[in-house]
């Protein structure tokens, strides 16, 4: 898989992926929804360790217990989701990518509290 680029809207916050996308999906949680101001969040799931900061030093929230939500704080793009309930991986919002073309989603989750007027995907 070539190497995929991204960052936040400013360009403070630069990323690369140079590993294996293991899933793209989209969340329709509250949470979600909520920290990122949309109907639901487009994310890549991948292994942490192919995941590195190139540029930047992103701000930390935790939304929930064990959740770690990653932002750029000088524009606020949300750049990612950790949670201890997965360890070793790393949800990168697709949003955030160069080519965020390359990986559509192929399920969605939490569909019970999908807004009414959003896509099934």
């Amino acid at each position: 898989m070539p190497i995929v680029k991204g960052g936040c809207y400013c360009g403070a916050i630069r990323y690369k992926i140079d590993g294996v996308i293991e899933q793209s999906l989209v969340c329709h949680c509250p949470d979600c929804r909520r920290v990122t101001g949309a109907q639901s969040v487009a994310y890549i799931f991948l292994k942490t360790e192919d995941y590195t900061i190139t540029e930047g030093s992103p701000a930390e929230f935790v939304s929930s217990p064990g959740v770690i939500r990653k932002f750029c704080k000088s524009c606020g793009t949300t750049l990612s989701w950790e949670g201890d309930k997965q360890p070793g991986r790393i949800d990168v919002t697709v949003g955030s990518m160069d080519e965020p073309e390359l990986f559509p989603p192929t399920k969605a989750v939490y569909r019970r509290h999908r807004l009414s007027w959003a896509s099934e995907i």
